[in-house]
């Protein structure tokens, strides 16, 4: 077992390798895909080539814009009379829903028939196109503009949720949407001046959240899930044994505001692997203390998940081939942490739709939790490591995630850096 637990480490310790560019070929290569999406924006020729099942729409290493956000021109008229679409069904907002885990997700919630699903989406045509590809059912869904880069976008979407929905609460909130960056050389940046990875994976959703209490407390059994991942949990092999390691040191970049240039936050030189990993940590952290602030008074169940490794995905497709044949295959049978992107979808969705996931203040996993490699099992594929199959449990977040004063201090440096303001904060009662 030890020998199968340092092999596991050793060949995900490539990961941080295997992909990266060489570095005497990544600036022209960024260079070049600047230019490429800048003229397709402002030709109007820009489409969309990447199946919509595939993770990389979701965590995705292709430039973006360097303005993400326009108000003027990207403000959604906001929609009106949702009440009547909605009816008696659940309203639930799955952010990142236009590909991979996200839409899965949303796809799997809309056909149950219980759940009317708002599509939070950069790109809302997209959105259309890819609920319709997918078999969700017409009236089962809306799409709406949602640019996790930008905070005035975000306001935006509140707004328009607000306009849609009228008086009536929420029932569920998911925060699903990220980005991952792990061979960028330099930081892109978002509207407001974050790092990309934190200001869309972490601030964007800090505030919607904080923006949406108020909405989910209106809902008995309400429930609000941030997805989180093995890379921000030190207690599993993902987390602990391959580099880097998340780690907010003393959060002296999210001190100096977390703005340009400050790109880290620990406050030390960029390092996009590990940019997403403290993005992660953030996350899990954010709903630890959305539960300690709100859970009592409101009664929202305040949760975070592990979907397994979803490794049949472009993200790693731009260097070492073999690499691209083999992560599929070492998930699958040497460390058994492989899940399909339909079925972890699914595993999303359970999260705020099964009658069992109520508790607040949970890290839910399934078939292990990727705490340890995969045990042999008869049919060949090792189980036990937050794979395929199994069922859904608790798992134990990393005493990192658990530590108290650095998660007080990232919410209260969170707050100021997204300027949440006396106005916008929550009316619930929030816990000493």
């Amino acid at each position: 077992m030890k020998f199968l637990t340092a092999l596991a480490a050793a060949a995900l310790a490539t990961t941080t390798s295997a992909f990266a560019p060489a570095p005497s070929q990544v600036h022209s290569t960024n260079r070049l895909a600047d230019l490429q999406t800048n003229h397709a924006i402002a030709t109007g020729t820009a489409t969309a080539t990447r199946s919509p099942t595939s993770l990389c729409d979701m965590l995705t290493q292709t430039e973006l814009p360097q303005k993400l956000y326009f108000e003027k021109t990207d403000r959604e008229p906001a929609k009106v009379l949702g009440g009547i679409k909605i009816g008696n069904r659940k309203l639930t907002v799955v952010t990142g829903a236009s590909s991979g885990l996200g839409l899965n997700c949303a796809a799997t919630l809309a056909k149950t028939g219980r759940h009317f699903v708002v599509m939070a989406v950069r790109d809302v045509e997209k959105g259309k196109r890819v609920a319709k590809e997918f078999g969700m059912p017409e009236g089962s869904y809306v799409v709406m503009k949602l640019e996790l880069g930008s905070l005035q976008s975000v306001r935006d979407f509140v707004f328009n949720l607000k306009a849609f929905k009228s008086n009536r609460g929420l029932d569920n909130l998911i925060c699903n949407a990220a980005v991952y960056k792990p061979t960028d050389p330099e930081p892109a940046w978002t509207d407001d001046g974050f790092e990309q990875s934190m200001g869309i994976n972490h601030f964007g959703h800090f505030l919607l959240v904080n923006l949406l209490i108020d909405d989910l407390a209106k809902v008995k059994g309400s429930r609000c899930c941030v997805v989180g991942s093995i890379t921000g949990n030190s207690n599993t092999v993902g987390g602990g044994l391959v580099y880097p390691r998340a780690d907010l040191g003393d959060l002296s970049g999210f001190a100096e505001g977390a703005k340009k240039p400050v790109s880290m936050a620990d406050g030390k030189p960029f390092f996009g692997a590990k940019a997403y990993k403290d993005s992660k940590v953030c996350n899990m952290m954010t709903v630890s203390e959305l539960h300690r602030r709100y859970h009592e008074s409101t009664g929202i169940a305040f949760s975070s998940m592990y979907p397994g490794c979803i490794a049949e995905t472009q993200l790693f497709r731009e260097k070492r081939p073999w690499f691209r044949k083999a992560f599929p295959w070492f998930m699958k049978y040497v460390t058994g942490g492989y899940v399909g992107m339909e079925e972890a979808g699914e595993r999303l969705a359970q999260v705020v739709d099964d009658p069992q996931c109520t508790k607040s203040d949970v890290y839910w996993s399934w078939n292990g939790g990727a705490q340890q490699i995969g045990r042999w099992s008869e049919d060949g594929k090792p189980r036990g490591a937050g794979g395929s199959g199994g069922e859904i449990f608790e798992n134990t977040q990393s005493d990192a995630v658990r530590d108290r004063e650095t998660a007080k201090k990232m919410w209260e440096l969170s707050c100021k850096a997204v300027g949440l303001t006396d106005k916008d904060k929550p009316k619930a009662a929030e816990s000493a």
